[in-house]
C-alpha cells in the first residue's frame, strides 16, 4: 500500500509477490497489495490440497532476492506462479523489480507470459 501511496496510483494496480509452500513444493502467488493471499485458493489453483507461507530464509535462497523485494521475474530458480485474476482487469500492473522500492510496470499478460504463470482468483478482500 505504501508504494501505491508514494506513486499516487490505484492500489489495485500494485501487486506483491509471495512465496508459498504448496504440498511441499514452493510456488509464487502474485496478488494486489490491497488484498491478501487466499492460501486455500492458491493450493486449489495448482491442484494442491494445502498451502502455507514459505519460510522467509527459504524464499530468499530460492529466489535470490531479499524479503520485501522479491520479484516474480528473474528468480534464481523458477517456481510455479499464479497471478490473481484481477490483474487482467488492469492495462498495466506494478510488481517488485528485485529490491525494496523498485517497481516494474508491465502489461499483466506479459507478466503471465514471462513467468509462465496461470491466472486464478487467489486473493481475499474482493
Amino acid at each position: 500500500m505504501e508504494a501505491a501511496e508514494v506513486l499516487g496510483i490505484d492500489p489495485a494496480r500494485v501487486f506483491k509477490t509471495l512465496m508459498v509452500d504448496v504440498d511441499g513444493q514452493l510456488a509464487v502467488g502474485v496478488v494486489p497489495v490491497s488484498g491478501n493471499l487466499d492460501l486455500k485458493a492458491m493450493a486449489a489453483s495448482l491442484g494442491g490440497k494445502k498451502a502455507a507461507m514459505a519460510d522467509s530464509a527459504v524464499a530468499e535462497r530460492r529466489t535470490g532476492y531479499v524479503l520485501g523485494g522479491i520479484s516474480p521475474l528473474g528468480q534464481r530458480q523458477a517456481a510455479r506462479t499464479v497471478v490473481d485474476d484481477s490483474a487482467l482487469e488492469q492495462e498495466t500492473v506494478l510488481v517488485s523489480g528485485g529490491r525494496r522500492g523498485l517497481d516494474i510496470e508491465l502489461d499483466p499478460r506479459d507478466l503471465i507470459r514471462l513467468t509462465g504463470a496461470i491466472s486464478a482468483p487467489i486473493r481475499t478482500g474482493r
